[in-house]
């Protein structure tokens, strides 16, 4: 119970006010789903800062690898914010990117997730979180579903 009570404390104190977040995460490694790709594979980096207690805007940059030669290499950018509901981590995100991918093919995704960060340190966390991006071009074939696993560092 003295290990859970100092866990809750040491990330209470991570979502203050002016705290910057830096992050990496995979995605894909099949954990997602869409309706043309079997094989999905992505690295994604995230910068954040907690202008609010509670309360993070972020940017990212992301590489994805599909089996799906029409859109194979994706990469995109993107903008969004983070509100941790409970002061243990569990957060809830929204955000907005801009897909390109081959000469052919860009999209516009909004997207939601869900995560929790578990701190492994005082600044160093594990981030698992479940995502869903919609897509305006094609929803049936772009729109994804998926996992995430990453690792944050709040300064």
């Amino acid at each position: 119970m003295i290990a859970a009570l100092m866990m809750t404390i040491s990330a209470s104190a991570q979502f203050e006010e002016g705290k910057v977040y830096v992050g990496a995460s995979l995605t894909g490694l099949n954990l997602s789903y869409n309706g043309t790709d079997d094989l999905n594979l992505g690295v994604e980096a995230k910068a954040g800062y907690l202008f609010t207690d509670n309360w993070m805007i972020t940017g990212q940059a992301s590489l994805q690898h599909s089996s799906n030669d029409a859109v194979a290499d994706r990469y995109s950018l993107g903008v969004g914010g983070r509100y941790y509901i409970i002061q243990n981590g569990l957060y809830l995100g929204a955000g907005c990117k801009l897909i390109h991918a081959n000469h052919s093919y860009n999209d516009v995704m909004p997207g939601v997730e869900v995560g929790y960060a578990f701190f492994l340190s005082r600044t160093v966390t594990v981030e698992p979180s479940i995502y869903y991006d919609q897509s305006f071009k094609d929803h049936s074939n772009y729109s994804t579903i998926g996992l995430k696993i990453g690792i944050g560092v709040y300064l």
